[in-house]
């Protein structure tokens, strides 16, 4: 069976490599094309792990999320799927038939109970609708299952809390997926910080164009275009300063005449100013017709640090007309499917509290707040204030519940 092992091998610590065992009678495996022998530090994680029950995990909600955490999951040695839940019963029969996957059960919604009573059902991979999230986070985590969930948990603030509120009662992990904090490169960019490479940070831009455009069906419940894609560029330039900020001033337009009438835009340009004097910029599209187009630059007094697209292959071709590259990333299933990955095995090893969550319902609460702030900025006209609990550091004002004031 072939799995994912996050390992210290080939001098990457904590990196995730796609393993394929060699067989049961086996002197080695194979991983990433390379022969392992059997006592190395890898082997012996793999056979460690191999003693243990996996982890028995649900999975609601096949949609364009669902279907990565799906077969991530029937990949991962660490857990074992056990239900799927939603409305399309043939979809999921299907996928279970060509994956192999015969022990695992089909569920419509209604039979959810099903999942929650299960004792041998650890952890449930909330994929759903988000109007769904609250109810399912809230009735797993009171039966006392961990729970990975996109984002958002809820529709609102006071749903998100109440959801953390029973994740303490429970004593069980609530994991937020802003996933793009596990993709390598970002994660680069993090570390480049980190040791001091651009010096004092002046500068943070990230431009972030979907592709292909979201089916309107899925645009109509997705939250708007700053909760459903806004908010993981807020995450990630919060995240990799440190800072929440002090102001945002968000612009948008509709050029989509059925994104317009949905009262929401298509195309948004967001700028934020930070505690330390940092400003950072955000280029949103819902629809780029050359490939999914992200990028992030990080600009200080020391230097620079660039996060450029991604291609399908390294491959440059060269001739007297000039050079051509292979196209970047159709979407983000390609895009970051690292982060999708390393993302789930954190979940799992907070599971098994061999880490600390390092998304936390501070942080979690405060980027919807600083969503919600850019939303508020757009319909408003202009910029908004904000008071936040810095992540580090003194409160910049007193107000512990982060209100907007409109400047």
């Amino acid at each position: 069976m072939a799995v994912y092992l996050s390992v210290d091998i080939f001098g990457h610590p904590g990196q995730t490599f796609y393993v394929k065992p060699g067989g049961e009678k086996s002197a080695h495996c194979i991983v990433l094309g390379k022969i392992v022998p059997s006592g190395s530090k890898l082997s012996d994680e793999m056979e460690c792990h191999s003693m243990k029950d996996p982890l028995g995990v649900a999975l609601f909600g096949l949609g364009r999320a669902g279907m990565i955490h799906f077969l991530n999951l029937i990949r991962c040695y660490r857990v074992q799927l056990k239900y799927i839940i939603d409305l399309d019963i043939p979809k999921i029969k299907q996928l279970l038939i060509q994956y192999h996957q015969r022990h695992t059960v089909a569920l419509t919604p209604e039979e959810a109970e099903k999942v929650y009573n299960d004792e041998s059902v650890g952890a449930v991979f909330v994929c759903s609708p988000t109007f769904t999230h609250q109810e399912i986070v809230q009735n797993a985590l009171r039966k006392g299952k961990g729970v990975f969930c996109e984002k958002p948990i809820s529709q609102d603030i006071a749903g998100t809390e109440a959801c953390y509120v029973e994740s303490e009662k429970a004593g069980k992990p609530l994991f937020c997926s802003f996933n793009r904090r596990y993709d390598p490169s970002i994660r680069g960019v993090l570390n480049g910080i980190e040791e001091q490479n651009v010096g004092d940070i002046h500068m943070v831009k990230m431009c972030s164009r979907d592709s292909p455009l979201p089916p309107m069906s899925y645009l109509k419940i997705s939250g708007g275009i700053f909760h459903d894609c806004a908010v993981h560029d807020i995450d990630v330039i919060c995240w990799i300063l440190h800072q929440y900020p002090v102001s945002v001033y968000a612009q948008g337009h509709a050029h989509i005449k059925a994104i317009a009438e949905m009262d929401d835009v298509d195309t948004v340009a967001i700028t934020m100013k930070f505690p330390s004097g940092a400003l950072a910029m955000i280029d949103l599209s819902r629809n780029a017709s050359y490939g999914y187009d992200q990028r992030l630059e990080v600009f200080g007094t020391k230097g620079m640090l660039v996060s450029e697209n991604q291609r399908c292959t390294g491959v440059q071709h060269s001739c007297t007309t000039g050079t051509s590259l292979a196209p970047m990333h159709f979407s983000f299933p390609q895009r970051y499917a690292d982060s999708y990955v390393l993302a789930m095995e954190h979940f799992l090893n907070v599971m098994e509290e061999k880490e600390a969550m390092e998304i936390t319902k501070e942080s979690t609460l405060t980027i919807s707040k600083i969503a919600t702030a850019c939303e508020e900025s757009y319909k408003l006209g202009k910029p908004v204030e904000l008071f936040l609990t810095q992540p580090e550091g003194p409160t910049l004002k007193s107000d512990t519940n982060g209100e907007m004031v409109t400047a």
